[in-house]
């Protein structure tokens, strides 16, 4: 044996801090519950026991659960959200948005993976408008606007009220052509419309001219531009290039919110952010899916409300051989034996769901469907055997619901109307009795269907003459504001109940659902409503 160094020996002369003996005590003094008193349900119960061991036959939905608490052991900062979209995608918070086109387009999927998570690029959009928006994506460096709202010298001073009271911001570029790459003309800010009371003005005349600005060339860095911005005090910095034409604008304010995103979802070799985009199961989406590789597309989910199908298998087959370094995500499924089939097809990843998001209604048409909860568990539980990641997709109203789908063996959660209020969200707001509200439908609903979704619900091939049967709606949902400060909303509220439920990691939370040691009990109508909000003649809730 080594002998001991009086480096070593030092160090065993020091005495322990009083923290030290104390959590040495702590722990030395806790003791393990008896098994009777285990048994007897005193603490709640598995996961087995209520979605295996199942004489009601009773399909459970998040409402219906509840977490059991554990022993916290460990502090807020320390809990780990990291996690697996697929086989070889790893993100570091486990939020996806759904490809929706009232939810994901590239504002949407630039915010999400700025933040950790990813955004699935929607397909009711033509192949080169698609593969448009997951190049907008690829090409985003954090700080520059790829794609600012531009007006003509021709535009009005009504023109710039109206993209202020819209979209909140007032710095418009002025170009030839009205729009982003035209040449540079001048720039709009908020100070030289003020006090100005004749909406019809021209902006030539009181834009600030071309001469005037300080510009910066294409292919200046973010350390570059911050310096021009600090000498030149300007709020906005447009980028140009050789023949003038106007490439980005970068704004001070995103710059310093830009600066650094240390969770970002990027491709390790080209630093690029991550971005995946929906395509059908029709013979033509081979196609959109070869325009969507060439874009640099990280992962492709086939976009079926039944996934297992023929059609699928046929194409997640043709996926995996045709672009073999590319991630796919199959489904929808709520089974282990649809699940089945798309593993064997070579599916990276599965989505579960079907029927259960706040404006589907396929359960209700079509009568086929599943629970959320009971999905979640039986599917992840199956697909873990394979080492596939399942996507939990609809269902999800709160921080809690995310917490449970995540402890029942999601690896991430996709989320429609929970995102469809933000101001990344494509659409603009309008009020509706003194409320701000955005416009969300489902893929399902009549409208959407109209755009071409309904091939994730038809498939046959002369569709195109039969009645088409909605399988969601349309509507509103209220505003949620900016994803940069709602996602870390979410996030925190995870680590919350995962802290609560006395796990660091969602390793650790699954290690424990398998070995029965996280516990579940289901929740009566009025435990439901003993859980929520109650007794109050009003309230106002606020989220943060």
């Amino acid at each position: 044996m080594a002998e001991k160094t009086s480096v070593d020996e030092a160090a065993d002369d020091v005495p322990p801090t009083n923290d030290m003996r104390a959590n040495e005590d702590i722990e030395e003094e806790l003791w393990d519950i008896d098994d009777e008193t285990l048994n007897s349900g005193a603490v709640g119960f598995t996961a087995t026991q209520i979605f295996v061991r199942n004489p009601a036959c009773v399909a459970y939905t998040y409402d219906d659960i509840i977490v059991m608490p554990g022993h916290i052991h460990f502090g807020l900062d320390e809990v780990d959200v990291s996690t697996m979209l697929t086989k070889k995608i790893s993100l570091k918070v486990p939020f996806v948005s759904s490809p929706m086109d009232t939810v994901t387009e590239h504002r949407m999927a630039i915010s999400m993976a700025l933040q950790g998570g990813i955004g699935i690029i929607h397909s009711n959009l033509s192949i080169e408008d698609q593969a448009a928006e997951v190049r907008k994506v690829k090409r985003f460096k954090n700080g520059f606007i790829s794609d600012p709202i531009c007006l003509s010298p021709d535009g009005t001073v009504g023109d710039v009220l109206m993209i202020k009271e819209t979209y909140g911001y007032s710095g418009i570029p002025i170009t030839d052509t009205g729009t982003m790459g035209g040449r540079l003309m001048g720039i709009v800010s908020n100070r030289d419309i003020t006090f100005l009371d004749d909406k019809s003005m021209k902006l030539r005349d009181i834009m600030t001219p071309r001469e005037k600005l300080s510009v910066a060339k294409q292919g200046v860095s973010l350390v570059e531009a911050n310096q021009i911005l600090k000498e030149s005090r300007k709020g906005k910095l447009p980028v140009v290039n050789e023949d003038d034409e106007l490439v980005a604008l970068i704004a001070r304010t995103d710059l310093l919110k830009n600066i650094e995103f240390s969770k970002a979802s990027k491709d390790a070799v080209t630093k690029q952010l991550l971005v995946g985009a929906a395509i059908g199961t029709r013979p033509e989406d081979r196609d959109r899916a070869a325009a969507l590789v060439e874009a640099g597309v990280d992962v492709i989910v086939v976009d079926s409300s039944q996934g297992d199908s023929l059609y699928q298998i046929q194409i997640v087959r043709y996926l995996k051989s045709t672009h073999p370094k590319l991630q796919v995500i199959a489904g929808n499924v709520v089974t282990p034996s649809q699940a089945i089939h798309l593993i064997q097809a070579g599916a990276d990843g599965l989505r579960v769901g079907m029927g259960i998001g706040s404006i589907c209604t396929t359960q209700e048409v079509c009568a086929v469907g599943r629970a959320q909860a009971s999905a979640v568990y039986h599917v992840a539980k199956f697909a873990r055997r394979y080492g596939v990641p399942i996507l939990a997709d609809g269902g999800i109203k709160s921080t809690g619901h995310i917490t449970k789908a995540l402890a029942l063996g999601a690896s991430c959660v996709m989320m429609g109307s929970m995102l469809a209020g933000t101001d990344e969200a494509p659409g603009e707001y309008f009020y509706q009795d003194g409320v701000r509200l955005k416009r969300y439908r489902g893929m399902g609903s009549i409208e959407a269907m109209t755009k071409g979704s309904e091939k994730r619900y038809v498939w046959d091939n002369n569709s195109a003459n039969s009645v088409k049967v909605a399988q969601g709606v349309s509507g509103a949902v209220q505003d949620k504001g900016t994803l940069l400060r709602y996602i870390p909303y979410l996030v925190q509220g995870v680590r919350h109940g995962m802290q609560d439920a006395g796990v660091k990691s969602l390793n650790e939370a699954w290690d424990q659902l398998y070995t029965n040691k996280l516990r579940f009990e289901i929740r009566s109508p009025a435990a439901q409503k003993e859980g929520g909000i109650h007794g109050l003649h009003s309230y106002e809730k606020r989220l943060y």
